[in-house]
């Protein structure tokens, strides 16, 4: 089945671009457009979406606080899009709830590939804000014990969170801990059951949060 995308840019030759890179790709399918946030919410009402890509400065209601009311209301999910490489912007994308944050100069595979990923559940971020974002929001991690919640997991359930936590997706996972993708999804899957975690963006906060793993010193 084809992955439904809704796109969200309030200047049409953007959202034009974006139709005509996507168009042709197998396996993905432009459903509806919108040009703000809220038009984007009153769309989502009337077309069924798998992955809705949505730009973040936007008249009226931008992309941040439209992604909060998709995914409160348990909506598709959200690949953020920007011009600005701001860690700020990233942050607001993922407290959101946001599946990926990327920026508008990516190439098309690159802008394919992540939804796919975001459809598929990973989390994607874009590769100039990755170590940043992980750095900086680790140290803004308020201080709390929760090595009870980390005892849940077995010992490979752990080894595939640090995997998580560094932003390798199910594939890349499965070959470096030499698993089948599948079995992979499964850890994962149980993986957040057990903490209680919405996706894989808050997984990563997790292992941060526990000690799981730690910021990379700054030389």
């Amino acid at each position: 089945m084809n992955i439904r995308v809704v796109l969200v840019d309030d200047q049409d030759l953007v959202r034009t671009g974006f139709r005509l890179v996507l168009r042709g790709k197998p396996g993905i399918e432009v459903v509806g457009e919108a040009g703000d946030g809220a038009a984007a919410l009153r769309l989502l009402g009337e077309v069924r979406a798998d992955v809705v890509v949505m730009d973040v400065r936007m008249p009226g209601m931008d992309g941040i606080a439209a992604c909060r009311a998709i995914r409160k209301a348990d909506g598709p999910k959200v690949l953020v899009l920007t011009t600005f490489d701001l860690d700020e912007y990233a942050f607001a994308a993922i407290k959101a709830g946001a599946g990926g944050f990327l920026l508008k100069d990516s190439g098309p595979d690159q802008l394919v590939a992540a939804i796919e990923a975001v459809h598929a559940g990973d989390a994607v971020v874009a590769p100039s804000t990755t170590r940043r974002l992980l750095d900086r929001f680790a140290q803004r991690l308020p201080a709390r014990d929760r090595a009870a919640d980390l005892d849940r997991l077995t010992p490979r359930e752990r080894e595939v969170l640090v995997q998580i936590a560094g932003a390798l997706s199910n594939a890349e996972i499965a070959e470096r801990l030499f698993l089948s993708e599948a079995t992979v999804r499964t850890h994962v899957n149980r993986i957040l059951g057990k903490l209680g975690l919405r996706d894989r963006v808050q997984a990563v906060v997790f292992a941060y949060e526990t000690g799981l793993v730690s910021p990379t010193p700054r030389g």
